[in-house]
């Protein structure tokens, strides 16, 4: 899971809070797959929404408010309250539940938000976008 191969469907910004968008990314996964935390942080929620398994990581020294990661479908394997290391299991992705998502085949749904406002998730792992600076520029 993950890498440029994994990736099925990109972040789209809706250009209003209430329009439509992808709020996330989808990538390739198996059920039964372990799904990592990106990075450091605190499982602050792991049940169901809207009868699928989600678990929610803050991230508390990302700024305020804090930057929270989502992954869905996941069943999580770790209490509320527990700190997580970038990279540790926290949980396996659930199978059957890629109807209506993904076109239908199994995958994970990746979330960053902060507040309310959906961010780009690769650019919580230094993936954003690019910047040319002129020849020449220093710093």
């Amino acid at each position: 899971m993950g890498g440029p191969e994994g990736l099925l469907t990109r972040f789209k910004a809706p250009p209003k809070p209430w329009a439509a968008g992808h709020r996330g990314v989808d990538l390739a996964a198996a059920p039964g797959s372990d799904v990592r935390a990106a990075a450091p942080g605190v499982v602050s929620y792991s049940g169901p929404v809207a009868g699928r398994p989600v678990v929610t990581v803050i991230h508390p020294a990302s700024g305020t408010p804090p930057l929270r990661t989502t992954y869905l479908p996941v069943t999580g394997t770790l209490p509320v309250g527990t700190t997580v290391a970038a990279g540790q299991v926290i949980g396996q992705l659930a199978g059957g539940t890629g109807a209506g998502h993904c076109g239908g085949n199994d995958c994970l749904h990746w979330g960053l938000l902060r507040g309310d406002r959906y961010l780009d998730p690769p650019a919580l792992l230094g993936a954003g976008a690019s910047r040319l600076l002129p020849l020449g520029h220093a710093g």
